[in-house]
């Protein structure tokens, strides 16, 4: 794929132009939200849209790299206490996959393939590759998905805004002057190594999960002892925000119709499944009630931990319970699903 096209040019475009639009209204989380809704608006349109390749992907690092920076020898010692909650996660995957694959399924009558891949809440080119496998429609699943995705980072901070009282506007770490440039390049050269060891050995959400691994390293070892600055949070929350709006680019009104209308009703259904296991959860646990809400939100990975990020929470204990989600789902899914799938 070529590194530099016209559709990327038009999708950067954008995404500056939601980005400014944004600060300039002084609209909430204009570095996310803005790119989002103006990609969205583009690819609704008819414009050519496409994601930013290696670049979005190497941007994702960034947030591997403050989950890292954020384990400390506290962190460690504070991981048995996850335990109560944790044992939940397989059940709330286990949940969803018998809602959703009957409401694809019988409700709105898309293929077993389809169905059972849409519903599952793993990571999306995961399912992709899944479902493809076994016969689904790609194009459908990945709406479906992204939609879901959608849904769940563009309101899940106004909901925690409103009940935790969370400032949107605050920046999401130090300036690059207050961490010093010298911290900079360590997190910048451990977010890349960490990343290509991690795709080198085939881990999935490599670009995440590689450098939140060596980075945790450097953390606990010392040499590394500082967040990645606001600046840093704030790019990976633009491309973030523009990979999931340029998703729908090429989209056709019968797909905004049927796969659309799908994937919102699914996020629907999905939050009184999360609400449901945030109260057991509750009262298993005496966690901070928005760390748990936070990780009972089957977003995708990287969007969950930036609004993790935004609101404040606690990082470690909300990507402990994604990471056993994606797990459950990418251990159970090929297994459960070649049973549901024969027609």
């Amino acid at each position: 794929m070529q590194p530099y096209t016209k559709a990327r040019a038009i999708t950067f475009a954008a995404a500056c132009l939601g980005t400014g639009v944004f600060l300039l209204l002084n609209l909430p989380l204009p570095f996310l939200m803005g790119p989002l809704a103006a990609c969205l608006i583009f690819a609704v349109a008819g414009a050519p849209l496409e994601g930013m390749g290696v670049v979005g992907i190497a941007m994702r690092t960034i947030l591997g790299i403050a989950i890292g920076a954020s384990i400390t020898p506290a962190t460690l010692s504070a991981l048995p206490g996850f335990a109560p909650t944790l044992v939940l996660v397989p059940l709330f995957v286990g949940a969803i996959g018998l809602v959703g694959f009957p409401f694809f399924h019988k409700l709105l009558g898309f293929d077993r393939a389809t169905s059972f891949y849409a519903a599952m809440p793993g990571g999306l080119q995961d399912m992709l590759v899944f479902g493809e496998e076994a016969g689904g429609d790609v194009r459908a699943m990945s709406l479906i998905h992204a939609t879901r995705v959608l849904a769940i980072v563009a309101t899940a901070p106004f909901v925690i805004a409103w009940i935790w009282e969370v400032d949107l506007t605050a920046a999401p770490g130090q300036p690059a002057s207050a961490v010093g440039w010298g911290q900079i390049v360590i997190m910048a050269a451990s977010g890349l190594a960490g990343w290509k060891i991690a795709e080198r050995v085939g881990l999935f959400g490599a670009s995440i999960l590689g450098p939140m691994i060596l980075t945790a390293v450097l953390s606990l070892s010392g040499v590394i002892h500082s967040r990645p600055p606001a600046e840093m949070i704030w790019a990976a929350q633009f491309f973030i925000g523009l990979a999931v709006g340029s998703k729908y680019t090429g989209i056709a009104p019968r797909e905004i119709r049927v796969d659309i209308g799908a994937g919102l009703g699914y996020a629907v259904l999905l939050t009184v499944i999360s609400l449901g296991f945030l109260w057991v959860a509750a009262q298993l646990s005496d966690a901070d009630t928005l760390d748990m809400a936070l990780s009972f939100l089957p977003g995708g990975q990287g969007e969950m931990v930036v609004v993790a990020i935004i609101a404040g929470a606690d990082l470690s204990f909300v990507v402990t319970h994604h990471l056993m989600r994606l797990f459950s789902v990418i251990l159970l899914a090929p297994i459960i699903g070649a049973r549901l799938t024969r027609d």
